[in-house]
């Protein structure tokens, strides 16, 4: 049973393929991740400054 060569290389670049795309949605994932965090990071220190300010002004009061 012979296999035209053509049919290799299809088989072959659509393998490619899903490789690099699998490889792809993993990088992304974990890139958005990582922004989810800072913005996370970002949210929490901006509570806890208005916390202390909140503080703050309460002994002053």
């Amino acid at each position: 049973m012979d296999v035209p060569i053509w049919i290799l290389l299809i088989v072959g670049g659509i393998m490619i393929s899903a490789f690099m795309a699998v490889k792809t949605g993993k990088e992304e994932r974990e890139k958005e991740n990582e922004l989810i965090e800072k913005e996370g990071e970002v949210y929490m220190e901006r509570l806890e400054k208005e916390k202390e300010e909140k503080s703050g002004s309460r002994s002053f009061g």
